[in-house]
This record gives structure tokens, C-alpha cells and sequence, in this order.
């Protein structure tokens, strides 16, 4: 590996670590945080309870439906979202002066 290789693959490796993370959060944690503000919202699950809800979610990522794996993807998606508007925003900045 040439040296100006190191860079790009600490990079890289970083970017994977916050993949892993963020899709660990998404698959784990963010099915909690959804179904705690539904039940406060709309009121008690009729299924059985959290478990029903996280085995639906888990069953229809297993099975690939987009809106499933959109929910785990979703907080890698933000904050690349946010990286492109800060990008974004910082490129204005320097086109304006």
C-alpha cells in the first residue's frame, strides 16, 4: 500500500465504523424509540406487546421490504444528509466572498 493510500483507508474504515453504528442504532434501538412514541400517541399495541412489534420489524427486514430497511438505514441516511448540507453550505460560503 502506497503511503497516500493510509489516509483514504483510515477514512474508509472510519466511514464503516459509523455504518455499522448507525445501522446498529437503526436495527435496535430506533424500533424502541418508535414503538414508545406510537404506543404514547395512538395508545396501547394490539399485538403482543413489544416483542410482536420488534418480531414484525425484524421479520419484514429478513424478508427485504423497503420500508423496513429504509427505518434501519434512516439514521445513516440523516446524518449524511446533514454532511451534504454542511458541505453544501460551506461551498456557498466560499462562493460568496
Amino acid at each position: 500500500m502506497a503511503p497516500t493510500d493510509r489516509p483514504v483507508h483510515r477514512r474508509l474504515l472510519r466511514e464503516l465504523a459509523w455504518f455499522a453504528a448507525l445501522l446498529l442504532f437503526g436495527v435496535v434501538l430506533l424500533p424502541v424509540a418508535v414503538y414508545l412514541v406510537g404506543q404514547s400517541v395512538f395508545g396501547a399495541y394490539e399485538g403482543d406487546g413489544f416483542g410482536g412489534f420488534y418480531e414484525g420489524i425484524f421479520g419484514r427486514l429478513l424478508h427485504g421490504e423497503p420500508a423496513a430497511w429504509f427505518l434501519a438505514f434512516s439514521p445513516y441516511l440523516g446524518v449524511v444528509v446533514l454532511r451534504l448540507i454542511a458541505w453544501a453550505w460551506r461551498r456557498t460560503a466560499r462562493l460568496a466572498t
